[in-house]
């Protein structure tokens, strides 16, 4: 097992996944609201659910690929999302995505995990800069990225068959020397 690396907020934990999460990213997942923006087809079954929480777990934040973070709500421990990091093989930049319940949603949750994993990855691992992809139509995202200090790089039209539909792809980045740590008290443990 990789070393286990939690980050913590004001209301969150963000820790590996465990398998007891299966049923909860399968619940979440499986949420067309959730998956509209999304490569997965729903509903996510508690056997696919329960193979990806084994693979997110057996992830290392540390070497080349992808770490997917387990969201969790500090103050009743449910699992309310994922943040998903792909470090390149350089380990000086990475992609980040991320994926939220939809009755989490518009409560500051995912701009406080993405910010501490950026916040993590410009100052403890010291990254060059991380990129994020979004579809065009996805403008709750949008905003996010942009809040989090993300600046659109590209377009690219009619990119990616999503749900049925041919979407547009932003492309934005986000560099270390432009990054700004929230006010909010974060702490790693």
């Amino acid at each position: 097992m990789t070393a286990d690396v939690r980050l913590v907020t004001q209301r969150l934990v963000l820790r590996r996944f465990r398998s007891g999460d299966a049923g909860a990213l399968a619940a979440y997942r499986s949420d067309p609201a959730v998956a509209r923006y999304q490569s997965w087809d729903v509903p996510v079954t508690l056997e696919a659910a329960a193979e990806l929480t084994e693979v997110f777990a057996g992830g290392n934040l540390t070497r080349p690929g992808r770490f997917q973070y387990a969201v969790e709500r500090l103050s009743d421990s449910v699992l309310v999302g994922d943040v998903g990091v792909s470090l390149h093989h350089n380990r000086m930049q990475a992609e980040i995505g991320f994926t939220l319940a939809s009755d989490c949603q518009g409560r500051g949750y995912a701009t406080e995990a993405v910010g501490q994993v950026l916040e993590h990855l410009f100052t403890t691992r010291n990254l060059r800069w991380i990129s994020a992809q979004c579809d065009a139509r996805n403008t709750s995202s949008l905003r996010l990225l942009r809040r989090l200090g993300f600046v659109e790089e590209g377009r690219q039209r009619t990119r990616i068959w999503v749900n049925c539909e041919w979407t547009d792809h932003l492309l934005l980045r986000l560099l270390a020397a432009n990054w700004r740590p929230s006010e909010a008290p974060c702490c790693d443990i």
